[in-house]
Parts: structure tokens; C-alpha cells; sequence
């Protein structure tokens, strides 16, 4: 399964009629240029996990930095490294469990 399917199963399986309205995920652009992530760990089994910033560069456009913070997990990352970056929450939440 693709990253992104793998994303919509989790999220899907948080939407329980109560957490959809409080909690989600977003996703944005940064200027520099590159991309945010921000998943909502309240009311899932991962809100109590916790990740130090992992930050890795590769060139001034291929890069990611990642970490959990307020029961939110948040990624920062290059034009091209969104995949990365859903790939890096799918993975945490995997080896959390």
C-alpha cells in the first residue's frame, strides 16, 4: 500500500464522530520552498509517544527534520519530500507500537 493510502487508513481509523472535529492533519506549503505536516496525536494510541527532532540534509532541497511536540507529530521538509515525510510518520507510529 502507498504511503498516502496508508495515511487515509490511519486517519480513517481516528475519525470515530468526536476526534474528526477536534483533530486532523494538515498539510502546507513553506516559502523556501518545501512542505509542513502536522498530524494530531490527541485521542490515538500514539499521544503519549514522543521522537526527538531527527533532521536529515541531503542539498538545499532535499531535506527533512521530524519530531513529535505537544501530541502533535510535525514535519518539515524539501519540495520533493512529502512522501518522505507521511513515510516518516507511518514509520514512527509502526515502531511505536
Amino acid at each position: 500500500m502507498n504511503p498516502l493510502a496508508r495515511l487515509e487508513k490511519w486517519y480513517s481509523a481516528q475519525c470515530d464522530g468526536e476526534w474528526e472535529h477536534a483533530f486532523g492533519i494538515s498539510i502546507d506549503t513553506l516559502d523556501n520552498p518545501g512542505w509542513t505536516l502536522k498530524i494530531d496525536l490527541s485521542g490515538t494510541e500514539a499521544e503519549n509517544r514522543a521522537i526527538d527532532r531527527v533532521k536529515i540534509e541531503r542539498s538545499e532541497n532535499d531535506w527533512i527534520l521530524y519530531w513529535v511536540e505537544d501530541k502533535q507529530f510535525h514535519a518539515d521538509m524539501g519540495p520533493q519530500n512529502l512522501t518522505e515525510g507521511v513515510e516518516a510518520f507511518l514509520s514512527w507510529l509502526e515502531i511505536s507500537n
